[in-house]
């Protein structure tokens, strides 16, 4: 009987003595440290580093995994139309990607000068924040097609070439476009006058997903 009383003294001691231990730093456990516990983008793909407007940025997820959006991006349900869900294919022959393919994108832009990114949004959307590594040219500057003095030079300034009134896409930019998310119909708008303009399908790319899913995820945005 004095044993067991005895007994629960011990433990009652060694508990103490263990709490105090870890209250006091004399016991030690492995630490899980933040870079460990880093919110990655792909396994292997931690963050990437661009240049735009002369400064080096950081892509990455937001690192607060009980973060959650609360702008405008946070709203689920808008009219339809003209807010309406695009399909997966907006126009044949232009590949739809996801956000590992335009991180891609960029990569190869930085390292080859090949391709660009075009935020397809107005300029007051653009302005208030957008995906590193984009230049804006709003869809509605393509409306006019090649009757406009504006998408003409445009085409210029995008590679093409013009010769007895035939354009020549051969060296043209690869185009990687997006807007506001999945419900946006800017960048399909933009897509089609390029290509009613002859730009090739295959030199264009579409990011149907947008600034909703790249906000979703945590990703880096940046004001212009």
């Amino acid at each position: 009987m004095y044993w067991v009383k005895s007994m629960n003294v011990n433990i009652k001691t060694i508990f103490k003595f263990f709490i105090l231990a870890i209250t006091s730093g004399l016991l030690l456990f492995p630490a899980f440290s933040y870079a460990e516990n880093k919110v990655g983008i792909t396994k292997d793909l931690k963050s990437l580093d661009i240049t735009y407007g002369g400064k080096t940025v950081k892509i990455e997820r937001i690192q607060d995994s009980k973060h959650k959006l609360t702008n405008g991006f946070a709203k689920t349900s808008r009219a339809c139309p003209p807010f309406c869900v695009q399909p997966i294919e907006i126009h044949k022959g232009v590949k739809t990607v996801g956000e590992v393919e335009l991180l891609s994108f960029l990569d190869n832009e930085v390292k080859n000068s090949k391709g660009l990114l075009i935020d397809a949004r107005l300029p007051d959307w653009f302005e208030k924040g957008t995906i590193p590594g984009s230049i804006n040219i709003p869809f509605s500057i393509l409306d006019g097609g090649l009757e406009s003095v504006h998408a003409k030079r445009i085409l210029k300034l995008l590679g093409a070439t013009v010769t007895d009134n035939k354009w020549d896409f051969k060296n043209a930019q690869e185009l990687l476009l997006f807007c506001n998310g999945l419900w946006c119909g800017q960048s399909p708008r933009a897509i089609g006058d390029l290509l009613d303009m002859g730009y090739p399908a295959d030199k264009l790319f579409w990011y149907r997903g947008g600034m909703q899913s790249w906000q979703l995820l945590g990703l880096t945005v940046v004001t212009p």
